[in-house]
């Protein structure tokens, strides 16, 4: 193995523009591994773990890019690290901006602007952020590692002028129709949303969109907002915003549990709404409803979805949701092949509320699962990148992603996964969640396919059967086309269902049968 890396001082390009290059290194064939970032202490961190030296790596600060490659030949190194330039021009049919160099150079020529989106490292986000807000942009901040004390000055400071920060760490967002960061291709209409959490936002508008309506304004706050520390200022400014918005008619938030004293100060708030809320905190407990009837609550997403879309068109499609029934038939079908020793659960998630969901779904099942990012109820793994009995785990967290693409856009971890769980003669279901839309992997099923059939395959000769089941969240109008990637998970004879919590439904059934349990799974 031979290993080598390139600086380049005071040179930054957007971190999804940075995951997809590195992707396309490490597809190359001789490449074992590759990295690309920015010379962050973490990222330093990361490239000293895997064998770079403290001499290698001093020349690099936060500002400067670094790419750092394993290959198998020193001719194949030489070969990637002399190509930085070509790799890191666009691809074919990308599209290209003209590039400016500052924010006032893009107000001349967007002066209408108002909004700005801020992807840099975090040591140098919170002040870019603060030049925005001063401009009285709205700001939208990717980036993370940002410190809590900043990103409360911002919030603070852009309440005060009316203005809104979404962020840090905000993946999603959907505004006057635009989306920002990885976000799905739906109709406007009455909905608006918050959340706390990309993926959640993300699930939430498609199903909407599959239901018959649509958006009005999809506001991410980041994934710290409703924490004690910040009380919830982004939440409270875009519920006022949406409460004001005449397009919006119902207004959904999407969240883990609030802190106890931000919850404290945002439900009166909330309560005081003149238009419908519907609120889904994943993994808190569901209390009685007040008597006010524009307060409603719901325990996941797709219920979350059922009410605010009955909020404006007073009912559902008839398709929209499968009954238990239905599902029952399905987890009887697919056990019908396996032998006695297969019990357990694995889930191989890219979304992480869809793994948040899927343990608070196992729990109000009465299983109890492992996860390397456990919920209150469940159990934590001692080693990540080993499964046991019911496990539940979020391939998108810090311990998988350090210094590699985030599965949404590169799916080889997922497979390695995937097949590493098809040794396990014990486990009897699969669940797998798969995201489209802007900036995802351009055919996340057809790069898990494979890994799929081979699993499948391991369990045929051992005379036993394997179910995978999945959810696609998206909708035909994204670039990879949501019923050509259900049709092609249904080739391989996957179980596929309309949402995340769905298909966890389904796995808590499959996990109950399999105990000889019953099987009604709320």
């Amino acid at each position: 193995m031979h290993k080598g890396m390139v600086i380049r001082k005071n040179e930054y390009h957007d971190s999804v523009f940075l995951m997809r290059v590195a992707k396309r290194i490490s597809e190359q064939e001789g490449i074992l591994q590759a990295v690309l970032f920015m010379g962050t202490e973490k990222n330093k961190g990361f490239l000293a773990e895997i064998g770079f030296t403290a001499g290698e790596l001093a020349p690099a600060s936060p500002g400067d890019l670094i790419l750092a490659v394993e290959a198998t030949t020193p001719e194949i190194l030489t070969d990637v690290l002399k190509n930085m330039d070509g790799w890191l021009q666009p691809e074919p049919g990308s599209g290209t901006a003209a590039a400016v160099r500052s924010l006032d150079e893009a107000l001349t020529r967007l002066p209408r602007a108002n909004l700005a989106v801020i992807s840099v490292p975090g040591f140098y986000a919170a002040r870019e952020a603060q030049q925005a807000l001063e401009r009285g942009l709205n700001v939208f901040i990717f980036s993370d590692n940002v410190p809590v004390e900043s990103e409360r000055a911002l919030k603070e400071y852009a309440r005060e002028r009316g203005l809104i920060v979404m962020g840090p760490d905000c993946g999603t967002a959907i505004i006057g129709g635009i989306g920002i960061g990885f976000a799905n291709v739906v109709r406007r209409g009455p909905v608006g949303v918050i959340g706390a959490s990309g993926t959640g936002i993300q699930e939430f508008t498609c199903l909407v969109h599959q239901a018959g309506s649509g958006i009005s304004q999809a506001i991410g706050i980041g994934s710290r907002d409703l924490s004690d520390e910040l009380g919830g200022i982004s939440l409270l400014c875009a519920l006022e915003a949406l409460e004001k918005d005449n397009r919006t008619e119902t207004i959904a938030l999407l969240s883990k549990p609030p802190g106890p004293l931000a919850l404290s100060n945002l439900l009166p708030k909330i309560l005081q709404c003149q238009k419908p809320v519907v609120v889904c905190f994943l993994g808190g407990k569901k209390e009685p409803a007040p008597p006010d009837r524009l307060f409603q609550q719901a325990r996941t997403i797709d219920e979350a979805v059922a009410l605010a879309v009955r909020n404006v068109q007073g009912q559902l499609p008839p398709d929209f949701s499968s009954t238990a029934g239905d599902l029952e038939v399905l987890v009887s079908r697919e056990r019908r092949a396996m032998n006695p020793s297969q019990r357990y659960v694995r889930g191989i998630f890219a979304g992480g509320t869809f793994c948040y969901q899927a343990q608070q779904i196992f729990n109000d099942a009465g299983l109890a699962a492992y996860s390397n990012a456990p919920i209150a109820g469940n159990l934590r793994l001692s080693d990540p990148l080993q499964s046991k009995e019911h496990s539940l785990v979020d391939m998108g967290a810090d311990e998988f992603t350090a210094g590699r693409p985030h599965p949404m856009i590169d799916s080889r971890q997922r497979r390695e996964r995937l097949l590493a769980e098809a040794k396990d003669p014990m486990v009897a279901g699969i669940l797998l969640d798969f995201l489209l839309g802007f900036n995802s992997a351009a055919d996340p099923v057809g790069e898990l396919a494979p890994a799929i059939a081979e699993a499948k395959g391991e369990f045929k000769k051992r005379g036993g059967f394997l179910s995978v089941v999945a959810s696609v969240c998206g909708t035909d109008g994204d670039p990879q086309s949501l019923c050509e990637q259900v049709a092609r998970l249904e080739a391989e004879g996957v179980v596929v269902l309309p949402s995340s919590a769905r298909a966890a439904r389904f796995a808590a059934m499959l996990a109950l049968q399999l105990k000889g349990g019953l099987s009604d799974v709320r």
